[in-house]
């Protein structure tokens, strides 16, 4: 193909290669020029025009990528008219899109002038729905270069292809302990059918039985469990291994299992098993959150009749990193997913009680080895992975902020602050920072709270788990301080009374993540002067 400047009085036939006007028209960049455009041209004094003239051995832009799309094009697809060296393939139905994507890899290396573009493999997409695109980019390609790409295409069957969802049976069992919150169970089966709905299927079975390898697999005997093309089971307790409870109840009930775990998160702790010749599904704890995650990416193949091997499973690793957190939300609708980033979490420090039990002195000010207990607490909040620490004053609000000045911390009054915790409390909410994930609800009174326990709550929380209450323990009793997600905030702020938001702890139980800490900081609280007394014999003995 030859490109440049073209005298005028020879570019019949050329390809305009940039727009222009001539004589009160426009002709536009692709116009193959006509005689009359010729005597147009030289009538406005026009000598030369940027074009191309096709040579012997080119093939058109429309010809050569309606050819590569027929060639790629496979089941499921259909390939639009070609316009300006672009056709595009289109979704015939609801459906799971499958890509040969070497065979992609290899046609783009061809040659820059042929381009061929697609949307993920397993991606799924719409009625209608552009699934790829070939876009040729000068006006012309050479006739060797498109036949390599078409050699490079026939050899593979389908390169791209879509497979219609079906219309989708599912049996869901959950398996429950003693104290399995019901709701929880509720919620579960309400995500789960709006999670199938998505993508064509139904629960057509839905049952509960206890958390034990019998029970599981009496369960998954039972006839209309056996009709349902896919069976998912959600346990109490997460799977940790093949020989847990779970699998044990699918190979009690016959089955035999496939594949334990996937390099998808969330989503790991998924379980691939088969019984009677259908999937059977261990679904990891994020499962029970209406967000994509791995279980996702394995139930779309499934619906669409595509098998799912260990190797399968084993082969997502790569875009399988789909984390995201409470503040930046991504809705089921299909919008794209937020980048993996670490919580934004604030820190609200409460201190402005009147500290009555411990008498005349301010429990917050007095001294504990050369500090005072608020530094100490504020030491240690400070020093943790949040990102903003809000400190809410009252009982000698000046005398508190004196003992911290050295910290880069928010103030914030609370001139209620007789009136008890919750006061304080919803201070310091109502002065939150719009964008964040979660906040770290700290007493003042904690001097022992270390950093590095801090930093446990902020990495053990992870909304998409479920893991939205997050809460210290050590040898069975929860202690202080507690960080909660952002998704309380407004609960939070109706408390009253002088105990906090404790009480909703008992109402959220299936947010509750337990952290393991490896002393009794978090239970140490100082309310009267014996503590005091203890606290500081502890120092000289630790």
């Amino acid at each position: 193909m030859y490109f440049g400047d073209i005298p005028v009085e020879k570019a019949s036939g050329a390809i305009l290669a940039h727009s222009r006007k001539v004589g009160g028209k426009r002709f536009k960049k692709g116009r193959v020029l006509s005689r009359d455009d010729i005597e147009a041209l030289i009538d406005e004094g026009v000598d030369s025009v940027v074009g191309a003239i096709l040579e012997t051995d080119d093939v058109a832009e429309d010809e050569a990528a309606s050819l590569l799309a027929s060639a790629i094009g496979g089941v499921g697809v259909s390939c639009s008219s070609p316009f300006t060296g672009r056709c595009n393939l289109i979704a015939e139905d609801h459906s799971v899109l499958q890509i040969e994507q070497s065979v992609i890899d290899k046609i783009n290396l061809v040659d820059e002038s042929i381009t061929v573009a697609t949307l993920a493999p397993w991606s799924v997409v719409e009625r209608r729905q552009m699934v790829a695109t070939i876009k040729i980019i000068p006006f012309a390609v050479p006739r060797s270069a498109l036949d390599a790409c078409l050699e490079i295409a026939n050899q593979q069957s389908e390169v791209v292809c879509a497979a219609p969802v079906r219309n989708t049976r599912v049996a869901l069992i959950q398996t429950r302990l003693p104290d399995t919150n019901s709701k929880m169970l509720d919620k579960t089966s309400s995500v789960m059918a709006t999670r199938l709905d998505a993508i064509a299927a139904s629960i057509v079975h839905d049952t509960r039985c206890s958390h034990d390898a019998a029970s599981l697999g009496v369960a998954l005997r039972d006839s209309e469990v056996r009709d349902a093309d896919i069976v998912l089971v959600a346990g109490a307790s997460a799977i940790v291994d093949r020989r847990d409870v779970i699998p044990a109840g699918i190979v009690d009930a016959g089955g035999h299992i496939d594949h334990f775990g996937m390099p998808v998160d969330p989503g790991n702790l998924l379980l691939l098993g088969t019984l009677n010749d259908r999937p059977v599904l261990g679904l990891p704890g994020c499962a029970r959150s209406p967000k994509y995650n791995g279980l996702d990416a394995v139930l779309e193949r499934l619906v669409a009749g595509i098998s799912v091997s260990g190797e399968d499973v084993m082969k997502m690793g790569v875009g399988g990193l789909l984390k995201e957190f409470a503040g930046r939300p991504t809705p089921r609708s299909g919008a794209l997913l937020a980048p993996a980033k670490a919580p934004v979490v604030q820190a609200v420090v409460l201190a402005g009680g009147q500290s009555r039990r411990m008498g005349e002195q301010n429990k917050l000010l007095v001294d504990i080895d050369g500090a005072t207990m608020i530094h100490r607490t504020v030491q240690a909040v400070t020093d943790s992975d949040v990102s903003r620490v809000l400190v809410v004053t009252g009982h000698e609000s000046q005398d508190v902020r004196d003992a911290i000045s050295d910290f880069e911390v928010d103030f914030v009054f609370n001139p209620d602050f007789d009136a008890g915790l919750s006061t304080s409390l919803r201070a310091g909410l109502g002065a939150l920072q719009t964008d964040f994930d979660a906040v770290l609800i700290c007493l003042g009174d904690m001097p022992r709270v270390t950093p590095s326990e801090i930093n446990k709550l902020v990495a053990a929380f992870d909304p998409v788990e479920g893991r939205e209450i997050c809460i210290p323990l050590w040898r069975g009793k929860r202690g202080n301080p507690v960080l909660w997600s952002q998704r309380f905030i407004h609960e939070m702020q109706t408390v009253a009374g002088d105990t906090g938001a404790r009480h909703m702890i008992g109402e959220h139980e299936e947010f509750v993540c337990e952290v393991q800490m490896e002393t009794d900081a978090t239970l140490v609280d100082i309310d009267t002067p014996e503590a005091l007394v203890a606290f500081r014999v502890s120092l000289k003995t630790d």
